[in-house]
């Protein structure tokens, strides 16, 4: 039979004795903490530090927030009484809180405070203070930015603490964080072998702080195998910035390559069906990005849905513009394209003029919502923003659909049936007046939400749609005309090119040089990437 552990209970003079001892320290912890806000008023910076030490210590829940406000230069001393306060700054003064309650106390003019002075070695005493106050916070990565802020701050006590932790933390990229900082601070040890170990340890390590390091013994250290150590580790971390520095400009370059697919793509769908060179393509992406604006002014209190109401809504609006400039202009001139070019081109001048005199010819702004803000923090020198990444997503979104419908639906093999052969479409009951009004349609909707993506990358303006005309020509012309594959293809390719070019050759002559690239390769191959089969490829 188990027996229970029997625990000892306390005789009721040892409970009075030990509640008696912890009221006591109660008096004790706060005169220590009343005495470091004292010394924060009237201290010089060596009290100030201790100080800084004492509140560190102290346990009570204001001493974070008070430490954060010297830090930031926000904790000021009110002249009056000598009370310390946070200041905000308003209109001619500042609207004062007590900086341990938190109560407001009201509004002073700029000369009624003064602010609590520190110096370089006080800051990077009070992170370090803060840092190990985060430490014991459950998230992992508040913990991660806490041994973070402690790189190269390190002394020897802080150092101890840190390595007993580094046992029992759980989180992987804590105790990789906590390695690195121990490895900076054996850095400075005198023993060349410590010093040797710690740059061995930092071999890799993308950290700006531990780079700078390893660069500096490699440079200084007096022992030639530590100085070599370092340099081995440090050609070690460089590489892997290269790579992910290659990565994130594959990115960069994806998101443009994605914008630039939603720009062409509807003019590949009414230049490859219809034949058609619509200079107002531009402006139909713009009228998709006012649509936007326009959503968000109707919804001012609810950003974060806007757009998905403005995505349908872009598209209805943009196509149904395009229909009237099919039905109104383009029906007359088939088979005339040099004339369909200069009456597309008023089309799109009289679009943007309609603008100016409805929105003014100022740039408006769209707000971006929460969930598109922001970025993913993939290490310390690479991180994806959020817009990007779902302006990418939102493309792949818009081609599969588009494809759905141009293979799955009767408009879809209508429009192809007109592209190979319109005369034997015709002959069998195809309405080609119909489809193509349809298609000039979905065209100019895609253009819409090709405005609607570009609303939350650049300002809203009468002239957006002239920035992206002769990108989307260029993508249609080197994708191959008609062929959605080859759209996503080269708009993709030119995107990554672009960016490719950009660091050495500037942003102009980047596209100077794709242009060149692109007119010697329609020489060889005048069909595109992905030529357009059929009857009509003969055309």
């Amino acid at each position: 039979m188990a027996h229970r552990p029997r625990h000892r209970r306390l005789c009721p003079g040892s409970r009075l004795l030990l509640l008696a001892l912890s009221l006591l320290a109660l008096p004790v912890q706060a005169a220590g903490f009343d005495a470091a806000l004292e010394q924060l008023v009237t201290g010089s910076f060596r009290d100030k530090g201790e100080a800084v030490t004492t509140l560190a210590n102290s346990g009570r829940d204001a001493a974070t927030p008070l430490l954060k406000a010297l830090l930031e230069g926000d904790l000021y001393i009110r002249k009056s009484d000598d009370r310390l306060v946070l200041a905000a700054s308003r209109d001619g003064g500042y609207a004062l809180t007590d900086a341990v309650s938190g109560d407001a106390l009201g509004e002073v003019g700029r000369r009624d405070v003064k602010k609590v002075r520190i110096n370089n070695q006080l800051r990077g005493q009070i992170r370090a203070a803060l840092a190990e106050l985060q430490l014991g916070n459950p998230d992992p990565g508040v913990r991660r930015g806490a041994v973070r802020e402690l790189f190269g701050e390190l002394d020897d006590a802080t150092a101890a603490r840190l390595r007993e932790r580094q046992q029992d933390e759980p989180a992987s990229a804590v105790r990789e964080a906590i390695g690195i900082a121990l490895a900076l601070h054996e850095l400075g040890s005198d023993d060349a072998v410590t010093r040797r170990g710690a740059a061995a340890a930092l071999s890799g390590v993308l950290d700006p702080t531990a780079r700078a390091r390893l660069n500096a013994v490699a440079a200084n250290d007096p022992d030639l195998l530590t100085r070599d150590t370092a340099g081995r580790a440090l050609r070690a971390s460089e590489k892997r910035v290269a790579f992910y520095a290659g990565l994130e400009t594959l990115f960069f370059g994806l998101s443009l390559g994605s914008v630039l697919v939603l720009a062409a793509i509807g003019l590949a769908i009414t230049f490859g069906v219809m034949g058609v060179i619509n200079m107002a393509h531009g402006e139909l992406i713009m009228l998709g990005a006012y649509t936007t604006y326009v959503v968000q002014l109707l919804m001012p209190n609810h950003i974060d849905v806007s757009l998905f109401v403005a995505v349908p809504a872009a598209f209805l609006v943009s196509g149904l513009f395009g229909i009237a400039i099919e039905r109104g202009v383009i029906r007359f001139l088939y088979g005339r394209p040099l004339e369909t070019l200069l009456a597309t081109f008023g089309v799109s001048l009289v679009l943007q003029q309609l603008v100016r005199t409805v929105f003014s010819p100022l740039n408006r702004s769209v707000e971006t919502p929460s969930w598109m803000s922001g970025s993913i923090e993939i290490n310390s020198v690479l991180s994806l923003t959020l817009n990007r990444a779902w302006i990418i997503l939102f493309c792949l979104l818009v081609f599969s659909a588009l494809l759905l419908v141009l293979r799955r639906t009767r408009l879809g093999l209508q429009m192809r049936a007109v592209t190979q052969n319109r005369a034997m479409a015709r002959a069998m009951g195809v309405r080609s007046a119909r489809v193509d009004a349809l298609t000039f349609g979905l065209g100019s909707g895609v253009a819409g939400i090709a405005g609607v993506a570009l609303s939350q990358l650049t300002n809203v303006g009468p002239n957006l749609g002239q920035n992206y005309i002769i990108d989307s020509f260029m993508v249609v012309v080197f994708g191959g005309v008609g062929n959605l594959w080859g759209m996503l293809v080269s708009g993709m390719t030119l995107g990554v090119a672009n960016k490719i070019l950009e660091p050495w050759s500037g942003a102009v002559l980047a596209k100077i040089l794709i242009l060149v690239a692109i007119i010697l390769f329609i020489q060889k191959r005048p069909r595109g990437l992905f030529p357009q089969k059929g009857r009509a490829a003969e055309a």
